[in-house]
């Protein structure tokens, strides 16, 4: 049996963000068909089927008797910039893309001066770069997303004779594993939310939203729609659970500051608004199953273009009916199998009519039971992880690594050294080209200058002989 390590840059905890429940639900998932231990930071919890290691993040040798133990290591690009060794172990490299690292940045630091956001810039085009060369394997999460990558990995080289005498689908090189859903069935544990949460009482509607306060997402267009839906909807109430990351080393975004005043100003908070610290990953299920409406929406940019929103799994593995933003490839899963509402991004009056109208359907996650019934067993984690066990059923360095000895950075440098190096080559040239204009021109203006110095000395000398004659 394969043994796969899967090492997680991200808290898995009690309470953890989408990317410690990604591996913490892929190594379940995978743990029944390969042999899978997980390493985290700092701390793990006990994992059901699965072997775990803690290690810390900036000490290699926390980390390397568990490399030394595996055949496959599945990673963020991330984690490249912490463990150089990675990329040279030997070992077989499964890397996780799923989101492009610049564009995400791009929008997170908009509010910063310009000149504080091109060092990110330039760290994150490194971490691409990184990632492009070292992967045996990538996965990331949607059409979109694979298409994007496939321009990055064209651009360093990556689609070459090798790779595509390998695979000329290239899905060997990568494939698409979004966000899944756990199979198990969604079970209730305590009352967490109605008649628990001091202002929501036992009947009132709760409107979820489903993960954290981040710069890219638009809690502020979902805060002045209830302002408007509580005027006929008094019983409305939106929660905002998981506004603190359980990762102590990520900060609060400026967002949750907007949300928390824009809702200050209209008077709505812990009134109709509600703000929480974050949920323990045991006690989500609670909040999915006593919220009425789920809640995802984000702006029109870039991010959006090649998002994949981890919170709308949440919902569907709780059918809970939901209000989305149109613009990425989950609100198109929404509208494809009914799941909800998509509305137009920052439309505040679609938003609140949306809201309304599904707060009108009697019985409501009912009405929308088939749609969630029919996409479920396509997002469970055993089913979307089966590109993975492909790959770790025979696993291998990539037939381009595996030509440099798993080392394709130093073939590139070189590249990038030659050409430097002809480039600096004619860049001489035409300087020595321009110097010898110069030179040219130079000469020609001093003759230029000599024969007209001659010209004018012969007019002086014509001009003082008339006068001498008269």
């Amino acid at each position: 049996m394969t043994r796969l390590l899967l090492i997680s840059f991200d808290v898995v905890d009690t309470k953890m963000a989408g990317p410690g429940v990604r591996y913490w639900e892929m190594a379940r998932a995978l743990a029944q068909t390969l042999d899978v231990t997980l390493a985290t930071p700092e701390r793990s919890l006990p994992g059901p089927g699965f072997k775990t290691h803690v290690y810390s993040l900036d000490d290699w040798d926390s980390l390397a008797p568990a490399v030394a133990q595996a055949d496959v290591l599945l990673l963020a690009g991330h984690l490249l910039l912490n463990f150089p060794s990675l990329v040279t172990c030997g070992k077989a490299l499964i890397l996780e893309t799923t989101y492009p690292y610049t564009f995400e940045s791009l929008h997170r630091q908009a509010h910063l001066p310009r000149e504080e956001q091109w060092p990110t810039f330039y760290d994150n085009l490194d971490l691409v770069r990184r990632t492009a060369l070292a992967g045996d394997f990538f996965f990331c999460a949607s059409r979109r997303q694979r298409d994007y990558w496939l321009g990055v990995l064209d651009i360093m080289g990556r689609i070459n004779p090798d790779t595509y005498a390998d695979d000329p689908t290239l899905r060997r090189l990568i494939d698409i594993v979004p966000f899944g859903l756990p199979s198990r069935p969604l079970q209730a544990t305590a009352p967490s939310v109605k008649g628990v949460i001091p202002g929501i009482g036992p009947d009132d509607r709760v409107i979820l939203w489903g993960g954290g306060l981040w710069q890219w997402l638009d809690p502020l267009s979902l805060v002045r729609a209830v302002a408007r839906v509580v005027e006929t909807q008094p019983r409305v109430r939106l929660l905002f659970p998981a506004t603190r990351h359980p990762n102590p080393i990520v900060p609060d975004m400026p967002m949750l500051a907007q949300t928390r005043a824009l809702s200050d100003q209209l008077g709505l908070t812990d009134r109709v608004v509600f703000f929480g610290d974050w949920v323990p990953y045991e006690q989500w299920p609670n909040y999915l199953l006593e919220a009425d409406i789920g809640a995802s929406l984000h702006f029109d940019h870039l991010e959006t273009h090649f998002a994949f929103r981890t919170r709308i799994l949440d919902y569907i593995w709780a059918g809970l009916p939901m209000v989305v933003s149109s613009g990425d490839e989950t609100s198109e899963l929404v509208a494809r199998y009914g799941l909800g509402q998509v509305v137009p991004p920052g439309d505040v009056e679609a938003i609140a009519n949306a809201i309304l109208h599904l707060l009108d359907i009697p019985n409501l996650r009912e009405a929308y039971r088939q749609g969630f019934e029919q996409v479920r067993p396509l997002l469970t984690w055993e089913h979307i992880c089966a590109p993975i066990v492909r790959f770790c059923q025979n696993p291998a360095l990539a037939p381009d690594r595996a030509a440099h000895g798993g080392e394709l950075y130093a073939p590139l440098e070189r590249t990038w050294a030659e050409r430097t190096e002809r480039l600096q080559q004619e860049i001489e040239r035409q300087q020595a080209q321009i110097a010898d204009l110069t030179n040219r021109w130079q000469q020609s203006e001093a003759r230029f200058q000599a024969a007209m110095n001659g010209r004018i000395m012969r007019l002086i000398t014509g001009i003082q002989r008339r006068l001498l004659r008269r």
